[in-house]
């Protein structure tokens, strides 16, 4: 199964303005990303703009994946709001089936490819994240006819998409969203519904079934299939310790299961320096 990482570092330059780069936690999460996808189930490659690409060639950090496209460097939505635009861009741009893992996401275990829609889990349509559609603020009518508002938002810290239709729909008209909105709120808020919100109503009205890998309610309790950093990262730049702690069991874990690309950690340390 091809999958997908992806990187648009736009918002990044925007809100810090200041030489790109990537912390630690996510550059070692990203690489056994990638290579246990290619232990498991197949290709992957990085979606990112010019100035990620020049990262990872000048990190080295290159070579983890199968290649890396450069093809997000004219997202024509507003960086701002939209922070993770480029996923739906990158997205639309690939062959069906396909997965989209985000770099701090490990899959360890096959997940069950059939034909339905796959995603990392459910979310709760908590008020202060998933308002009411009448907050938003748009250009023109953009939302279709017939979708359930009351469907729960899916996760797509992981999302797999069996069928090309449906793929280019649900993008199209995310892409319609994020294009029509006067931004009028909470930056989060117009972004999730345009990734996460949107999914499963619009593969309801399509008829298409979807899974997810995780249960909603059973997220902070040991996992062994499946990892996503989430909110440990903002833990781990608060305490050292566990930074640390948490690198170092990375590096461990690299260094044992692909001792091949031992050699990219060096690359990192040297070009942080």
């Amino acid at each position: 199964m091809d999958a997908i990482h992806i990187n648009w570092t736009k918002p990044f330059r925007n809100r810090f303005n200041a030489p790109y780069e990537v912390e630690d936690f996510e550059i070692l999460t990203t690489i056994l990303s990638a290579l246990k996808w290619r232990e498991k189930n197949g290709n992957i490659k990085m979606v990112t703009d010019s100035v990620g690409a020049q990262y990872y060639k000048k990190t080295g950090l290159d070579v983890i994946w199968n290649s890396v496209e450069n093809i997000l460097d004219n997202v024509d939505v507003n960086s701002n709001v939209f922070w993770a635009a480029g996923k739906i861009f990158a997205l639309k741009e690939q062959n069906a089936p396909v997965a989209m893992i985000d770099t701090d996401f490990i899959v360890w275990e096959d997940p069950p490819f059939e034909d339905k829609i796959i995603a990392a889990h459910e979310e709760e349509l908590m008020p202060s994240v998933y308002p009411d559609v009448s907050s938003f603020r748009l250009k023109g009518k953009v939302l279709d006819e017939g979708l359930d508002y009351a469907t729960l938002p899916l996760n797509t810290a992981f999302l797999y998409i069996p069928d090309e239709d449906f793929k280019q729909y649900y993008t199209s008209r995310s892409i319609a969203f994020m294009k029509s909105a006067v931004y009028g709120g909470d930056y989060l808020t117009y972004m999730v519904f345009a990734e996460q919100r949107l999914l499963p109503m619009l593969a309801k009205r399509c008829g298409i079934g979807y899974t997810t890998l995780l249960d909603k309610d059973r997220l902070f309790l040991p996992q062994s299939r499946y990892t996503h950093l989430w909110g440990a990262k903002q833990k781990m730049r608060d305490d050292k310790a566990q930074l640390d702690k948490f690198c170092e069991r990375c590096k461990k874990r690299i260094r044992k299961s692909y001792p091949k690309y031992e050699y990219v950690i060096g690359n990192i340390e040297r070009a942080e320096k």
